[in-house]
């Protein structure tokens, strides 16, 4: 089972720690493309165009600035990288043990400055959106497609792959419309406002980072949550399209 998530506008800091190292991370295939993204997002917010560029507050001066300082600066691993609603809800530091290697294992978050990460991956903080058109670069949901495609494809073997990401960071990566994956991708979908549907993902993820089983059909992914959230399971509205799993806490 592969679990996507999406990353947190929000970083945690250190003020100390080893820099990043870019050869050390998972998925050493997105080297290249993470290091051509790294050098255009520290260039554009070295300049006084960068909060338009980025789409943000003119105000977040020192996020903007970790943008330049990628590989000096202290770095975390993502589990703790990462915060905010949906990553509250997963409550990683609380997992224990046999589920925290299930999250290692299952978890990846599709990022628009490192490509996809492993929860253990050391990352420096950053602010960068994947609707962002970066100079040099392009559009990044289309930049990160074709390099995400042979990296996830192959983590999501032939298992599920369960989809959390918002819409955003979808763009980034679908599976083949005609592969067999394409036939194993279920999008989680909450309804109601974006604050419920990010805290629902979350305990979906922690769920299934609790769950001994790794169901391989659609079907049997709402079966194993189906005793802890209300579910309602979707068919494909077309050929590629993923399974819609609709998911509220019971």
């Amino acid at each position: 089972m592969l679990i996507l998530l999406p990353p947190s506008e929000s970083k945690r800091t250190r003020t100390r720690g080893a820099a990043l190292r870019p050869e050390a991370l998972s998925a050493p295939a997105l080297t290249g493309p993470r290091e051509r993204v790294a050098s255009a997002v520290a260039e554009v917010s070295a300049g006084p165009e960068a909060a338009r560029v980025l789409g943000v507050s003119p105000t977040l001066t020192e996020e903007i600035a970790r943008n330049t300082r990628l590989r000096t600066a202290p770095t975390l691993p993502a589990r703790d990288l990462y915060s905010g609603v949906l990553y509250d809800a997963l409550d990683l530091a609380s997992l224990g043990p046999a589920a925290s290697r299930r999250a290692t294992s299952r978890l990846r978050v599709v990022s628009a400055l490192y490509g996809v990460v492993r929860m253990t991956d050391r990352l420096a903080p950053y602010r960068l959106s994947m609707a962002v058109n970066l100079p040099g670069v392009g559009p990044l949901g289309g930049f990160w497609r074709s390099h995400l495609d042979p990296v996830l494809t192959e983590a999501a073997g032939r298992g599920l792959v369960v989809d959390c990401r918002s819409s955003t960071y979808a763009a980034a990566w679908a599976p083949d419309a005609g592969s067999a994956l394409a036939r194993r991708w279920v999008h989680v979908r909450v309804p109601g406002a974006t604050h419920t549907a990010k805290h629902t993902r979350g305990l979906v993820a922690r769920a299934l980072c609790e769950e001994p089983a790794d169901p391989r059909r659609p079907d049997a992914l709402a079966q194993v949550l189906a005793g802890t959230f209300d579910v309602e399971l979707q068919e494909p509205r077309r050929p590629g399209s993923p399974w819609v799993l609709d998911a509220l806490p019971s």
